[in-house]
């Protein structure tokens, strides 16, 4: 990774904040102190993440957070409130979790690479964006958890991320105490990919972002599709697959050019096509 500057970036208002450089995006949760994920968060999310979808301008996004917790999930001030509903909330439960399923596979399913940026405490809903993005960078102070066992309320939700990152039994292990795990364990378990000092995070996730903008939008929304798909298959159902994405990838304008300049040791013009 090249060097990177600290530098101090002044305070969103929320409950989302878009602010586009250059070919990245980054979308901060930005209604501390919780930013919690309540149906406006997700709503706001929701939003920014299909605008980014067809925009020819974002080739890769961040999510960030405001203030000292990355995100402790559903707002149960919000849910709580329609346990006086004639049906005691089912409907608005009902909605909320959809929301939030949908908001999931929209990170995990869109066409540009996701970057999560944590700094502080990431828990239930807040870890299962986290786990739930591609990447994920976080600081020494960052700390995660799935405490739904403490109040009777199983994370079964952010189970489905956690378990697609981290181990059967390193998941089960969060799930069934609740425990708060550090940033180093985190790491361990496969949710984040870097730890990184609090003065650094937003540099080294921009430097990853940069990184990863320089390369063809084409290839990158073509690969990010198929690892998620052949993840799931059995192993001869994967290597057929990607064998033919690898056919349907050579035949692409943008692989033409990227092996023509390999061979011609330039730098490859992407057009995206």
């Amino acid at each position: 990774m090249a060097e990177v500057v600290a530098m101090k970036r002044e305070m969103p208002q929320g409950p989302v904040w878009a602010e586009r450089t250059g070919p990245i995006l980054r979308l901060t949760l930005a209604n501390p102190p919780a930013n919690v994920l309540s149906l406006a968060a997700m709503a706001a999310l929701q939003a920014e993440l299909e605008a980014a979808r067809t925009d020819k301008a974002v080739r890769v996004i961040v999510i960030a957070s405001a203030g000292k917790v990355f995100s402790a999930g559903h707002d149960l001030k919000e849910l709580s409130a329609h346990r006086g509903d004639p049906d005691r909330g089912r409907a608005f439960f009902e909605k909320t979790f959809a929301a939030c399923a949908l908001l999931m596979q929209t990170v995990v399913h869109h066409p540009k690479p996701v970057i999560a940026e944590i700094d502080g405490l990431a828990t239930a809903a807040g870890l299962q964006l986290v786990a739930s993005c591609d990447l994920a960078v976080c600081t020494h102070e960052s700390t995660f958890c799935t405490p739904g066992v403490h109040i009777g309320l199983f994370c079964s939700t952010p189970m489905v991320a956690v378990s697609r990152n981290a181990s059967r039994k390193q998941a089960m292990e969060m799930l069934l105490t609740g425990e708060t795990i550090d940033a180093a364990t985190a790491k361990d378990f496969g949710l984040v990919n870097r730890v990184v000092p609090r003065d650094y995070l937003n540099q080294v996730v921009t430097k990853y972002a940069e990184t990863i903008a320089s390369k063809s939008p084409l290839t990158l929304k073509i690969g990010k599709e198929a690892f998620y798909r052949q993840v799931e298959m059995k192993l001869e159902d994967a290597y057929a697959y990607t064998s033919q994405v690898m056919v349907e990838n050579m035949m692409a304008r943008d692989a033409e050019e990227g092996i023509g300049a390999f061979i011609g040791k330039r730098e490859p013009e992407w057009k995206g096509e």
